[in-house]
């Protein structure tokens, strides 16, 4: 009588063995599907002001864009975070098309930043003795979940408002068919994944530089 009650325990076991990896998979390929989604999100209330904008640097045209949203008006002040220590607000000026003066009293450069949990402390220092209540944030699609996760984290206080970038090499029509953008976005999934779940603090670990 024993020996018939073991075997469909077993059985019921091998099932769950044989299921749990494909519920696993299934459950991340959804989460890939989200994930997708919201990287195609375009900016959040694109003409609304904001007290501050921050810029996390690591990809092309975000400096750009904060950059030309300071001078629309949708905010007085603009931390560049991550920056090299050998910018100054000059370069900075120049890609603006503006006079460093112009933008002295306005325009913070963080360059202690190397990843993007750094960019995160970065931006709350700044932020919070600016005494800022909303932050405008421009980074790249595929990298603003991970962004926006690391700065509610350090900044649950503030009003998060994203505004995401889209690379040129993203924008062009024949990007979804090429392997290094799927390379790409899966990377930084499991990029979001981790950091959501903690692995790079547990494991003592340092993140990965933001793209």
């Amino acid at each position: 009588m024993s020996e018939a009650l073991r075997r469909p325990r077993w059985r019921r076991r091998r099932r769950l063995l044989v299921l749990a990896p494909v519920l696993s998979f299934a459950l991340l390929l959804l989460g890939f599907g989200w994930f997708l989604l919201v990287v195609a999100r375009g900016p959040a209330e694109p003409g609304r002001q904001t007290d501050g904008i921050a810029v996390l640097t690591g990809g092309a045209e975000r400096v750009e864009t904060g950059l030309r949203l300071l001078r629309e008006g949708r905010a007085e002040h603009l931390l560049v975070s991550g920056v090299h220590p050998q910018v100054t607000l000059a370069d900075v000026a120049r890609l603006a098309a503006m006079e460093p003066e112009a933008l002295a009293d306005r325009v913070a450069l963080g360059p202690r930043a190397t990843t993007t949990r750094g960019n995160a402390r970065e931006i709350a220092e700044w932020a919070r003795a600016a005494q800022l209540r909303s932050l405008r944030v421009v980074t790249a699609g595929y990298h603003m979940p991970r962004a926006l996760l690391e700065l509610r984290r350090s900044l649950p206080e503030i009003e998060l408002v994203a505004h995401p970038v889209v690379p040129a090499r993203l924008r062009d029509p024949a990007a979804g068919g090429r392997a290094r953008t799927w390379s790409l976005l899966a990377g930084e999934y499991l990029k979001f994944l981790a950091a959501w779940a903690g692995l790079p603090y547990l494991l003592g670990l340092p993140l990965d530089p933001p793209r």
